[in-house]
């Protein structure tokens, strides 16, 4: 039986290739849309994952990473005095103007820290050394946002709002897909990045009859002065406002314990485990966006696509050859037999479907890693759901054809 199904499944080449057509583009677009999902959510949690805090202490008002209400620098201090904290560390971020000679301008995401310290990681550095942060208004970048930024190389320099930045490394493995561009800089200049204002003034005139007004934007006078005597960005007051406190518990410590100290100490906040705040961050994703719904809807019409065209492929070969299926009934071929046939040429269908549609999604996932710094995730778990999907897409379509031959009447032999 297994030659029969064989042999019908490459007697008309032409056919058999627009069915594997078929599965291969559901098979990349379940994958695809499977993996962009997976890359998205693991994006948005790479910073929290990468660190290495025990405990992230944040606003209890916080959504998600990039949605939470400031603290103040001196819970960073003060912290460290906690019992069975070892090393506290601030983390700041803000949303800044990157703005290049002659380019267009750009919303950056400003995540600042202690160039010195250990708990803040800012991805895989590629180029560069994160302690050169610790000189004024300079910045690493994720290299994968060189195009956008209008930057090639170390050294070059623009503008976050109305002061300058230098880029003094390059990163990896870092930005978020759902996000701006990020760029790490130092706490200090951070701080001056984040709150460096441009003030706006209405300019009314009269042209005519009518009364037109425009708006003027104009640098802060406090930033000009900082800019044109090159002096280094202001050092952190206790009232400067954070995003969070990386926390490191010493050796030995009870997390859970810890985490109650340090919200009994500080008002309105919330402790945080790495883990705890990777959960939290990507449930938001998940379940309060509409990422994993399209993406979803995508990967069904996939699905869809694949099961028409198999259906049909296998209902025209069930039809072309159903005096021979005829013929097998009327020497005694069981219909669970004959049945077995189809089935067999499906999983044969779904197996060579299958392995070029994977290979093809590897390669797919490489090239936009490396030449857009999107992750397509396909994780062992995505890659095994995605076979069992494309199997019972091509049984479930099999039944289609197996209708058609149950009801074969074997006299279909004799008749002219």
């Amino acid at each position: 039986m297994v030659s029969i199904a064989r042999k019908n499944l490459f007697e008309d080449i032409p056919r058999f290739l627009v069915a594997q057509a078929g599965i291969m583009f559901a098979v990349s677009l379940v994958t695809i849309q499977t993996g962009v999902f997976n890359g998205v959510i693991r994006s948005t949690t790479t910073l929290v994952e990468n660190s290495r805090a025990d405990i992230w202490l944040a606003s209890d008002k916080m959504v998600q990473l990039e949605l939470t209400q400031p603290l103040i620098f001196d819970y960073a201090v003060r912290a460290r005095k906690v019992e069975g904290v070892r090393r506290a560390e601030a983390l700041l971020q803000g949303t800044a103007r990157w703005n290049v000679p002659n380019g267009k301008l750009n919303v950056v995401k400003v995540y600042g820290f202690p160039p010195n310290g250990r708990l803040f990681v800012p991805g895989d550095m590629v180029k560069g050394n994160v302690k050169s942060l610790s000189n004024p208004y300079t910045a690493i970048v994720d290299k994968s946002n060189l195009k956008s930024l209008k930057i090639k190389k170390i050294g070059d320099s623009a503008q976050i709002g109305s002061l300058p930045v230098q880029v003094v490394g390059l990163t990896q493995n870092t930005q978020s897909v759902v996000s701006s561009s990020f760029i790490f800089t130092s706490l200090e200049t951070a701080n001056a990045y984040a709150n460096a204002s441009v003030t706006t003034n209405v300019n009314c005139t009269w042209v005519g009859e009518q009364l037109q007004c425009r708006n003027v934007y104009e640098k802060d006078v406090d930033a000009k002065k900082q800019q044109s005597a090159n002096e280094p960005p202001p050092k952190l007051s206790l009232n400067t406002p954070i995003s969070y406190v990386l926390i490191q518990a010493q050796r030995g410590q009870n997390i859970r314990q810890l985490k109650k100290r340090l919200e009994a100490t500080f008002p309105e906040t919330k402790a945080y485990t790495t883990k705890e705040l990777s959960q939290k961050i990507r449930i938001y994703w998940q379940q309060s966006t509409g990422i994993g719904f399209i993406l979803g809807l995508g990967a069904g019409v996939g699905v869809i696509v694949g099961v028409v065209i198999v259906g049909q492929i296998l209902y025209s070969a069930v039809a072309d050859h159903i005096k021979e299926f005829g013929t097998l009934k009327a020497m005694g071929a069981s219909n669970r037999v004959i049945y077995g046939v189809i089935i067999e040429q499906a999983l044969w269908m779904a197996i060579l479907g299958y392995i070029p549609g994977m290979l093809l999604c590897y390669g797919l996932g490489a090239w936009t890693l490396a030449t857009q710094g999107i992750v397509i995730l396909i994780t062992p778990l995505t890659a095994v759901g995605v076979f069992g999907i494309t199997v019972l897409m091509c049984v479930g379509s099999a039944l289609f054809a197996i209708q058609k031959v149950s009801k074969v009447d074997p006299a279909i032999v004799f008749k002219a």
